[in-house]
């Protein structure tokens, strides 16, 4: 009967030996796609037209009888030099597609990352896709514009060709409720946050202020005891991202003075009302952690660290030190 089916000519024997000789592949890998709907017969024969693959007819009538025709996973396949029909036929039923990767990045913005993953090569991209449609999709309640805001956790993800943007990024909401929910039952106690999704707005605004990673605690810190004191928390990152993508660069006084911006704590007294950008696992600890202490205020140095001070008077000195006399026009934004 296996004769047969191969049309005769081929000894068994022969036809065995065949599935485990090496394919023939020029340089260190092949890569080949079945598209969605393809049989494996499609895939034999594709990979025999060019000249990968010998005798089709005997890896074909192997996957029929042992059943793994019916088993092989659509998708892009990477195959190694060296790779023989039978560990081919394996890679396929166990779907081992080639795996592409996209990073979400601390401190970017929602629709920022959407941007990066539609970028993507291999991501088949939702047009017109905005934070609000994608807020709408994941049927947020809150009703402010920006309500998707922080809820993508940054970090690496991999996917495999064809994966939709919408999959990728729920993918990536999960994630962050995951580690919020994670982070929240372990938190601190007597912090001023009346929900875990306060705390991920105050993550969001120690990301954007932390330039030295041992420095996040310290800063929830000084946020944390402004708010705790009614305080103004006074920080230039959620001003900035409420002026939108109309800010040139430079937050001058009139900005500050923006009663109309709810993202101006310069002049709120609480926490702005959603997050400012995505933050990462250390500073979602960070804020449900913060360090002890009594500073109230912080500037930048000018290297990425900041000078942290008690009062008001010792804070004025160290601006002076730090940003007048030194005249340094790039600074992280410090609480005044």
């Amino acid at each position: 009967m296996v004769l047969a089916l191969l049309g005769g000519g081929i000894a068994l024997s022969r036809a065995l030996a065949f599935l485990d000789m090496p394919l023939s592949i020029k340089g260190e890998a092949l890569v080949f796609e079945l598209p969605a709907g393809s049989s494996f017969r499609a895939a034999a024969a594709d990979l025999h037209s060019r000249g990968v693959l010998k005798w089709p007819r005997i890896l074909i009538l192997y996957a029929r009888l042992t059943g793994e025709a019916r088993q092989v996973h659509a998708g892009e396949y990477a195959v190694k030099a060296g790779t023989t029909p039978r560990q081919l036929l394996s890679l396929m039923t166990k779907g081992a597609v080639v795996q592409r990767r996209v990073t979400l990045i601390e401190g970017s913005t929602v629709a920022m990352a959407i941007d990066l993953v539609q970028q993507k090569d291999g991501i088949k991209a939702t047009p017109g896709l905005t934070p609000a449609k994608l807020a709408a999709h994941f049927k947020l309640d809150n009703p402010d514009d920006n309500r998707m805001e922080g809820w993508l956790f940054p970090d690496t993800y991999n996917f495999p060709k064809g994966t939709s943007d919408l999959k990728l990024l729920t993918t990536a909401y999960r994630r962050m409720q995951e580690v919020l929910a994670e982070e929240w039952e372990l938190r601190s106690q007597d912090l001023p946050y009346a929900s875990p999704y306060e705390a991920l707005i105050m993550a969001s605004i120690v990301e954007k202020e932390t330039g030295v990673p041992e420095e996040r605690t310290r800063i929830a810190g000084v946020f944390v005891r402004r708010l705790q004191r009614k305080m103004r928390l006074q920080t230039d990152p959620t001003v900035i991202y409420g002026i939108g993508p109309g800010f040139d660069g430079n937050l001058r006084t009139r900005h500050l003075r923006d009663e109309a911006n709810p993202y101006n704590t310069y002049r709120i007294p609480a926490l702005p009302p959603t997050p400012i950008a995505l933050p990462g696992r250390e500073a979602i600890y960070a804020a449900l952690h913060p360090a002890p202490g009594d500073s109230l205020y912080f500037v930048a140095r000018g290297d990425g660290s900041h000078y942290f001070s008690k009062t008001l008077a010792e804070h004025t000195t160290a601006v002076k030190k730090y940003q007048i006399d030194q005249r340094r026009k790039q600074y992280r934004s410090a609480p005044r």
